[in-house]
């Protein structure tokens, strides 16, 4: 990582340039959480009365030499320093109170990485948490991490996108629950006794998007005798260059669930939708991203067209192979995509080969976010039932639902005398199937995906090599 410029560098003190990992001190500080998280139950404590119970001392040791361990640390980490007291008291208020539900909130609130976005600042961070898409289980993590803000993104923050929230960051390492398939660190996953009003930050790991983006859609390409454009094989040959377009993506993509005629905005309230309603906003998000994906290249800005190209093609080959099959909302929203773009001719399947027509994409994809967008604008007039029936409608314009689905037969099918969060019940895990050519793809690139779980840069530029060399064998 090149140095920060000096004016970057903002008042709370110098930047290190040390890298934290590499301190002896982050070892020993990762093997005590690593001992830590063995003892932990589901929710975060440890208890010192079931059989199997370690030693209270044994466990106060550890913690011991995690809060030695951050002391040695923090130094290097200046602005940090407020969160770093927090999270030494923290700790130490955990093991006064013998290790029960673990409370990080004073900590939590203390860190602020989205008030000092410079690109490749470090962040060293522990909390008890699950981690999205990986350990269901509130444990101690340990993460070290970086930003990604490089200046022509701080500009269209500033400038057109304001994303106050949002952070890019990227892995230096971590402990085993990122050692998965979660990409997010997001504060609402942290143990704490309340939840506060609002949060102020929220980061997403794009160099392990980009990462697993690179193997993934390379394989289903090599599958599909799918010819990439120019600036696709050259992004899945260049890590920062496909870091750079992901970090754009995610910041409109997140920016995009608060804006617009939404009639709910799910993952800013706590309401129970059916798993269609969330694909349909996700979508959403990244069917705006690609809008201004476009309208950036048309001003000349490179990562405009590299936004097009990473939304599409980890849209329509990464989302529906990846995951189970139970209400996969991001699934859904790939495999509406794919038929979208394959029933107006944007997309064609033949002799064995996938073929695009970049010419007609931009219209498809935008004209199937203006009927979201419609979708959205009724459903303030709607009752909440009525307006789930509409988005059902939608998605099956495109999609067959299972044959089975209760709700494909619409109000006629469902018994109306119950509230709708009953009516969720009616909901099939796989309300929509994957098609013949998606069951065909799953199976193949099983293997692939499997392998991207806990990914790093450095392991997907050494399989991308490996392949590349392989490829280059068989040529």
């Amino acid at each position: 990582m090149a140095e920060v410029p000096a004016h970057q560098i903002d008042d709370t003190g110098p930047r290190s340039t040390d890298r934290v990992v590499e301190h002896p001190a982050w070892p020993e500080l990762k093997n005590a959480v690593e001992r830590i998280r063995h003892w932990q139950s589901k929710d975060g404590s440890i208890d010192l009365e079931a059989p199997d119970a370690p030693d209270h001392g044994l466990v106060v040791e550890a913690v011991d030499r995690v809060i030695a361990a951050v002391e040695e640390l923090s130094p290097l980490l200046p602005y940090d320093a407020p969160y770093h007291t927090a999270l030494i008291n923290d700790l130490r208020t955990w093991s006064k109170n013998s290790f029960g539900v673990p409370d990080f909130l004073d900590s939590l609130l203390a860190f602020q990485p989205a008030a000092n976005r410079v690109d490749g600042l470090q962040h060293l961070t522990v909390f008890p948490m699950y981690t999205q898409n990986g350990n269901p289980d509130r444990n101690l993590e340990a993460v070290v991490l970086r930003m990604v803000w490089p200046d022509w993104l701080a500009e269209l923050e500033r400038t057109r996108y304001g994303n106050p929230m949002y952070c890019g960051v990227a892995f230096e390492d971590f402990t085993p629950g990122y050692d998965t398939n979660s990409a997010v660190f997001f504060p609402e996953t942290v143990a704490v006794r309340e939840t506060p009003d609002r949060f102020s930050w929220a980061g997403i790991f794009c160099d392990r998007e980009a990462a697993r983006y690179r193997l993934v859609v390379s394989a289903a390409a090599d599958i599909l005798r799918l010819e990439l454009p120019d600036e696709a094989r050259r992004m899945i040959a260049d890590q920062d260059r496909c870091v750079e377009a992901f970090t754009l993506w995610d910041m409109i993509h997140d920016r995009g669930h608060s804006h617009g005629p939404l009639p709910f905005d799910p993952f800013m309230i706590k309401q129970r939708h059916p798993f269609w309603m969330y694909g349909l906003e996700e979508l959403r998000c990244d069917l705006n991203a690609f809008r201004e994906g476009v309208r950036l290249e048309a001003e000349g800005i490179t990562q405009g067209r590299d936004v097009q190209l990473v939304m599409l093609f980890d849209r329509i080959l990464r989302f529906p192979v990846t995951g189970g099959r139970e209400r996969n909302y991001d699934g859904l929203g790939g495999q509406l995509l794919f038929a979208r773009l394959h029933q107006h001719s944007a997309l064609t399947w033949s002799d064995n080969t996938l073929s695009i027509d970049w010419a007609r994409v931009p219209e498809v994809v935008d004209g199937l976010r203006a009927e979201i967008e419609e979708l959205y604008r009724a459903g303030i007039d709607r009752p909440k039932l009525v307006h789930w029936l509409a988005g059902h409608r939608l998605v099956s314009r495109c999609l067959a639902p299972h044959p089975a689905s209760r709700w494909a037969g619409g109000a006629g099918e469902l018994d109306l005398t119950r509230p709708p969060r009953e009516l969720l019940a009616e909901v099939l895990p796989d309300e929509f199937p994957l098609s013949v050519f998606y069951e065909t793809l799953a199976r193949k690139l099983k293997h692939v995906i499997a392998s991207t779980e806990g990914i790093t840069a450095a392991r997907a530029d050494a399989l991308t090599r490996t392949a590349a060399g392989a490829s280059g064998a068989a040529g």
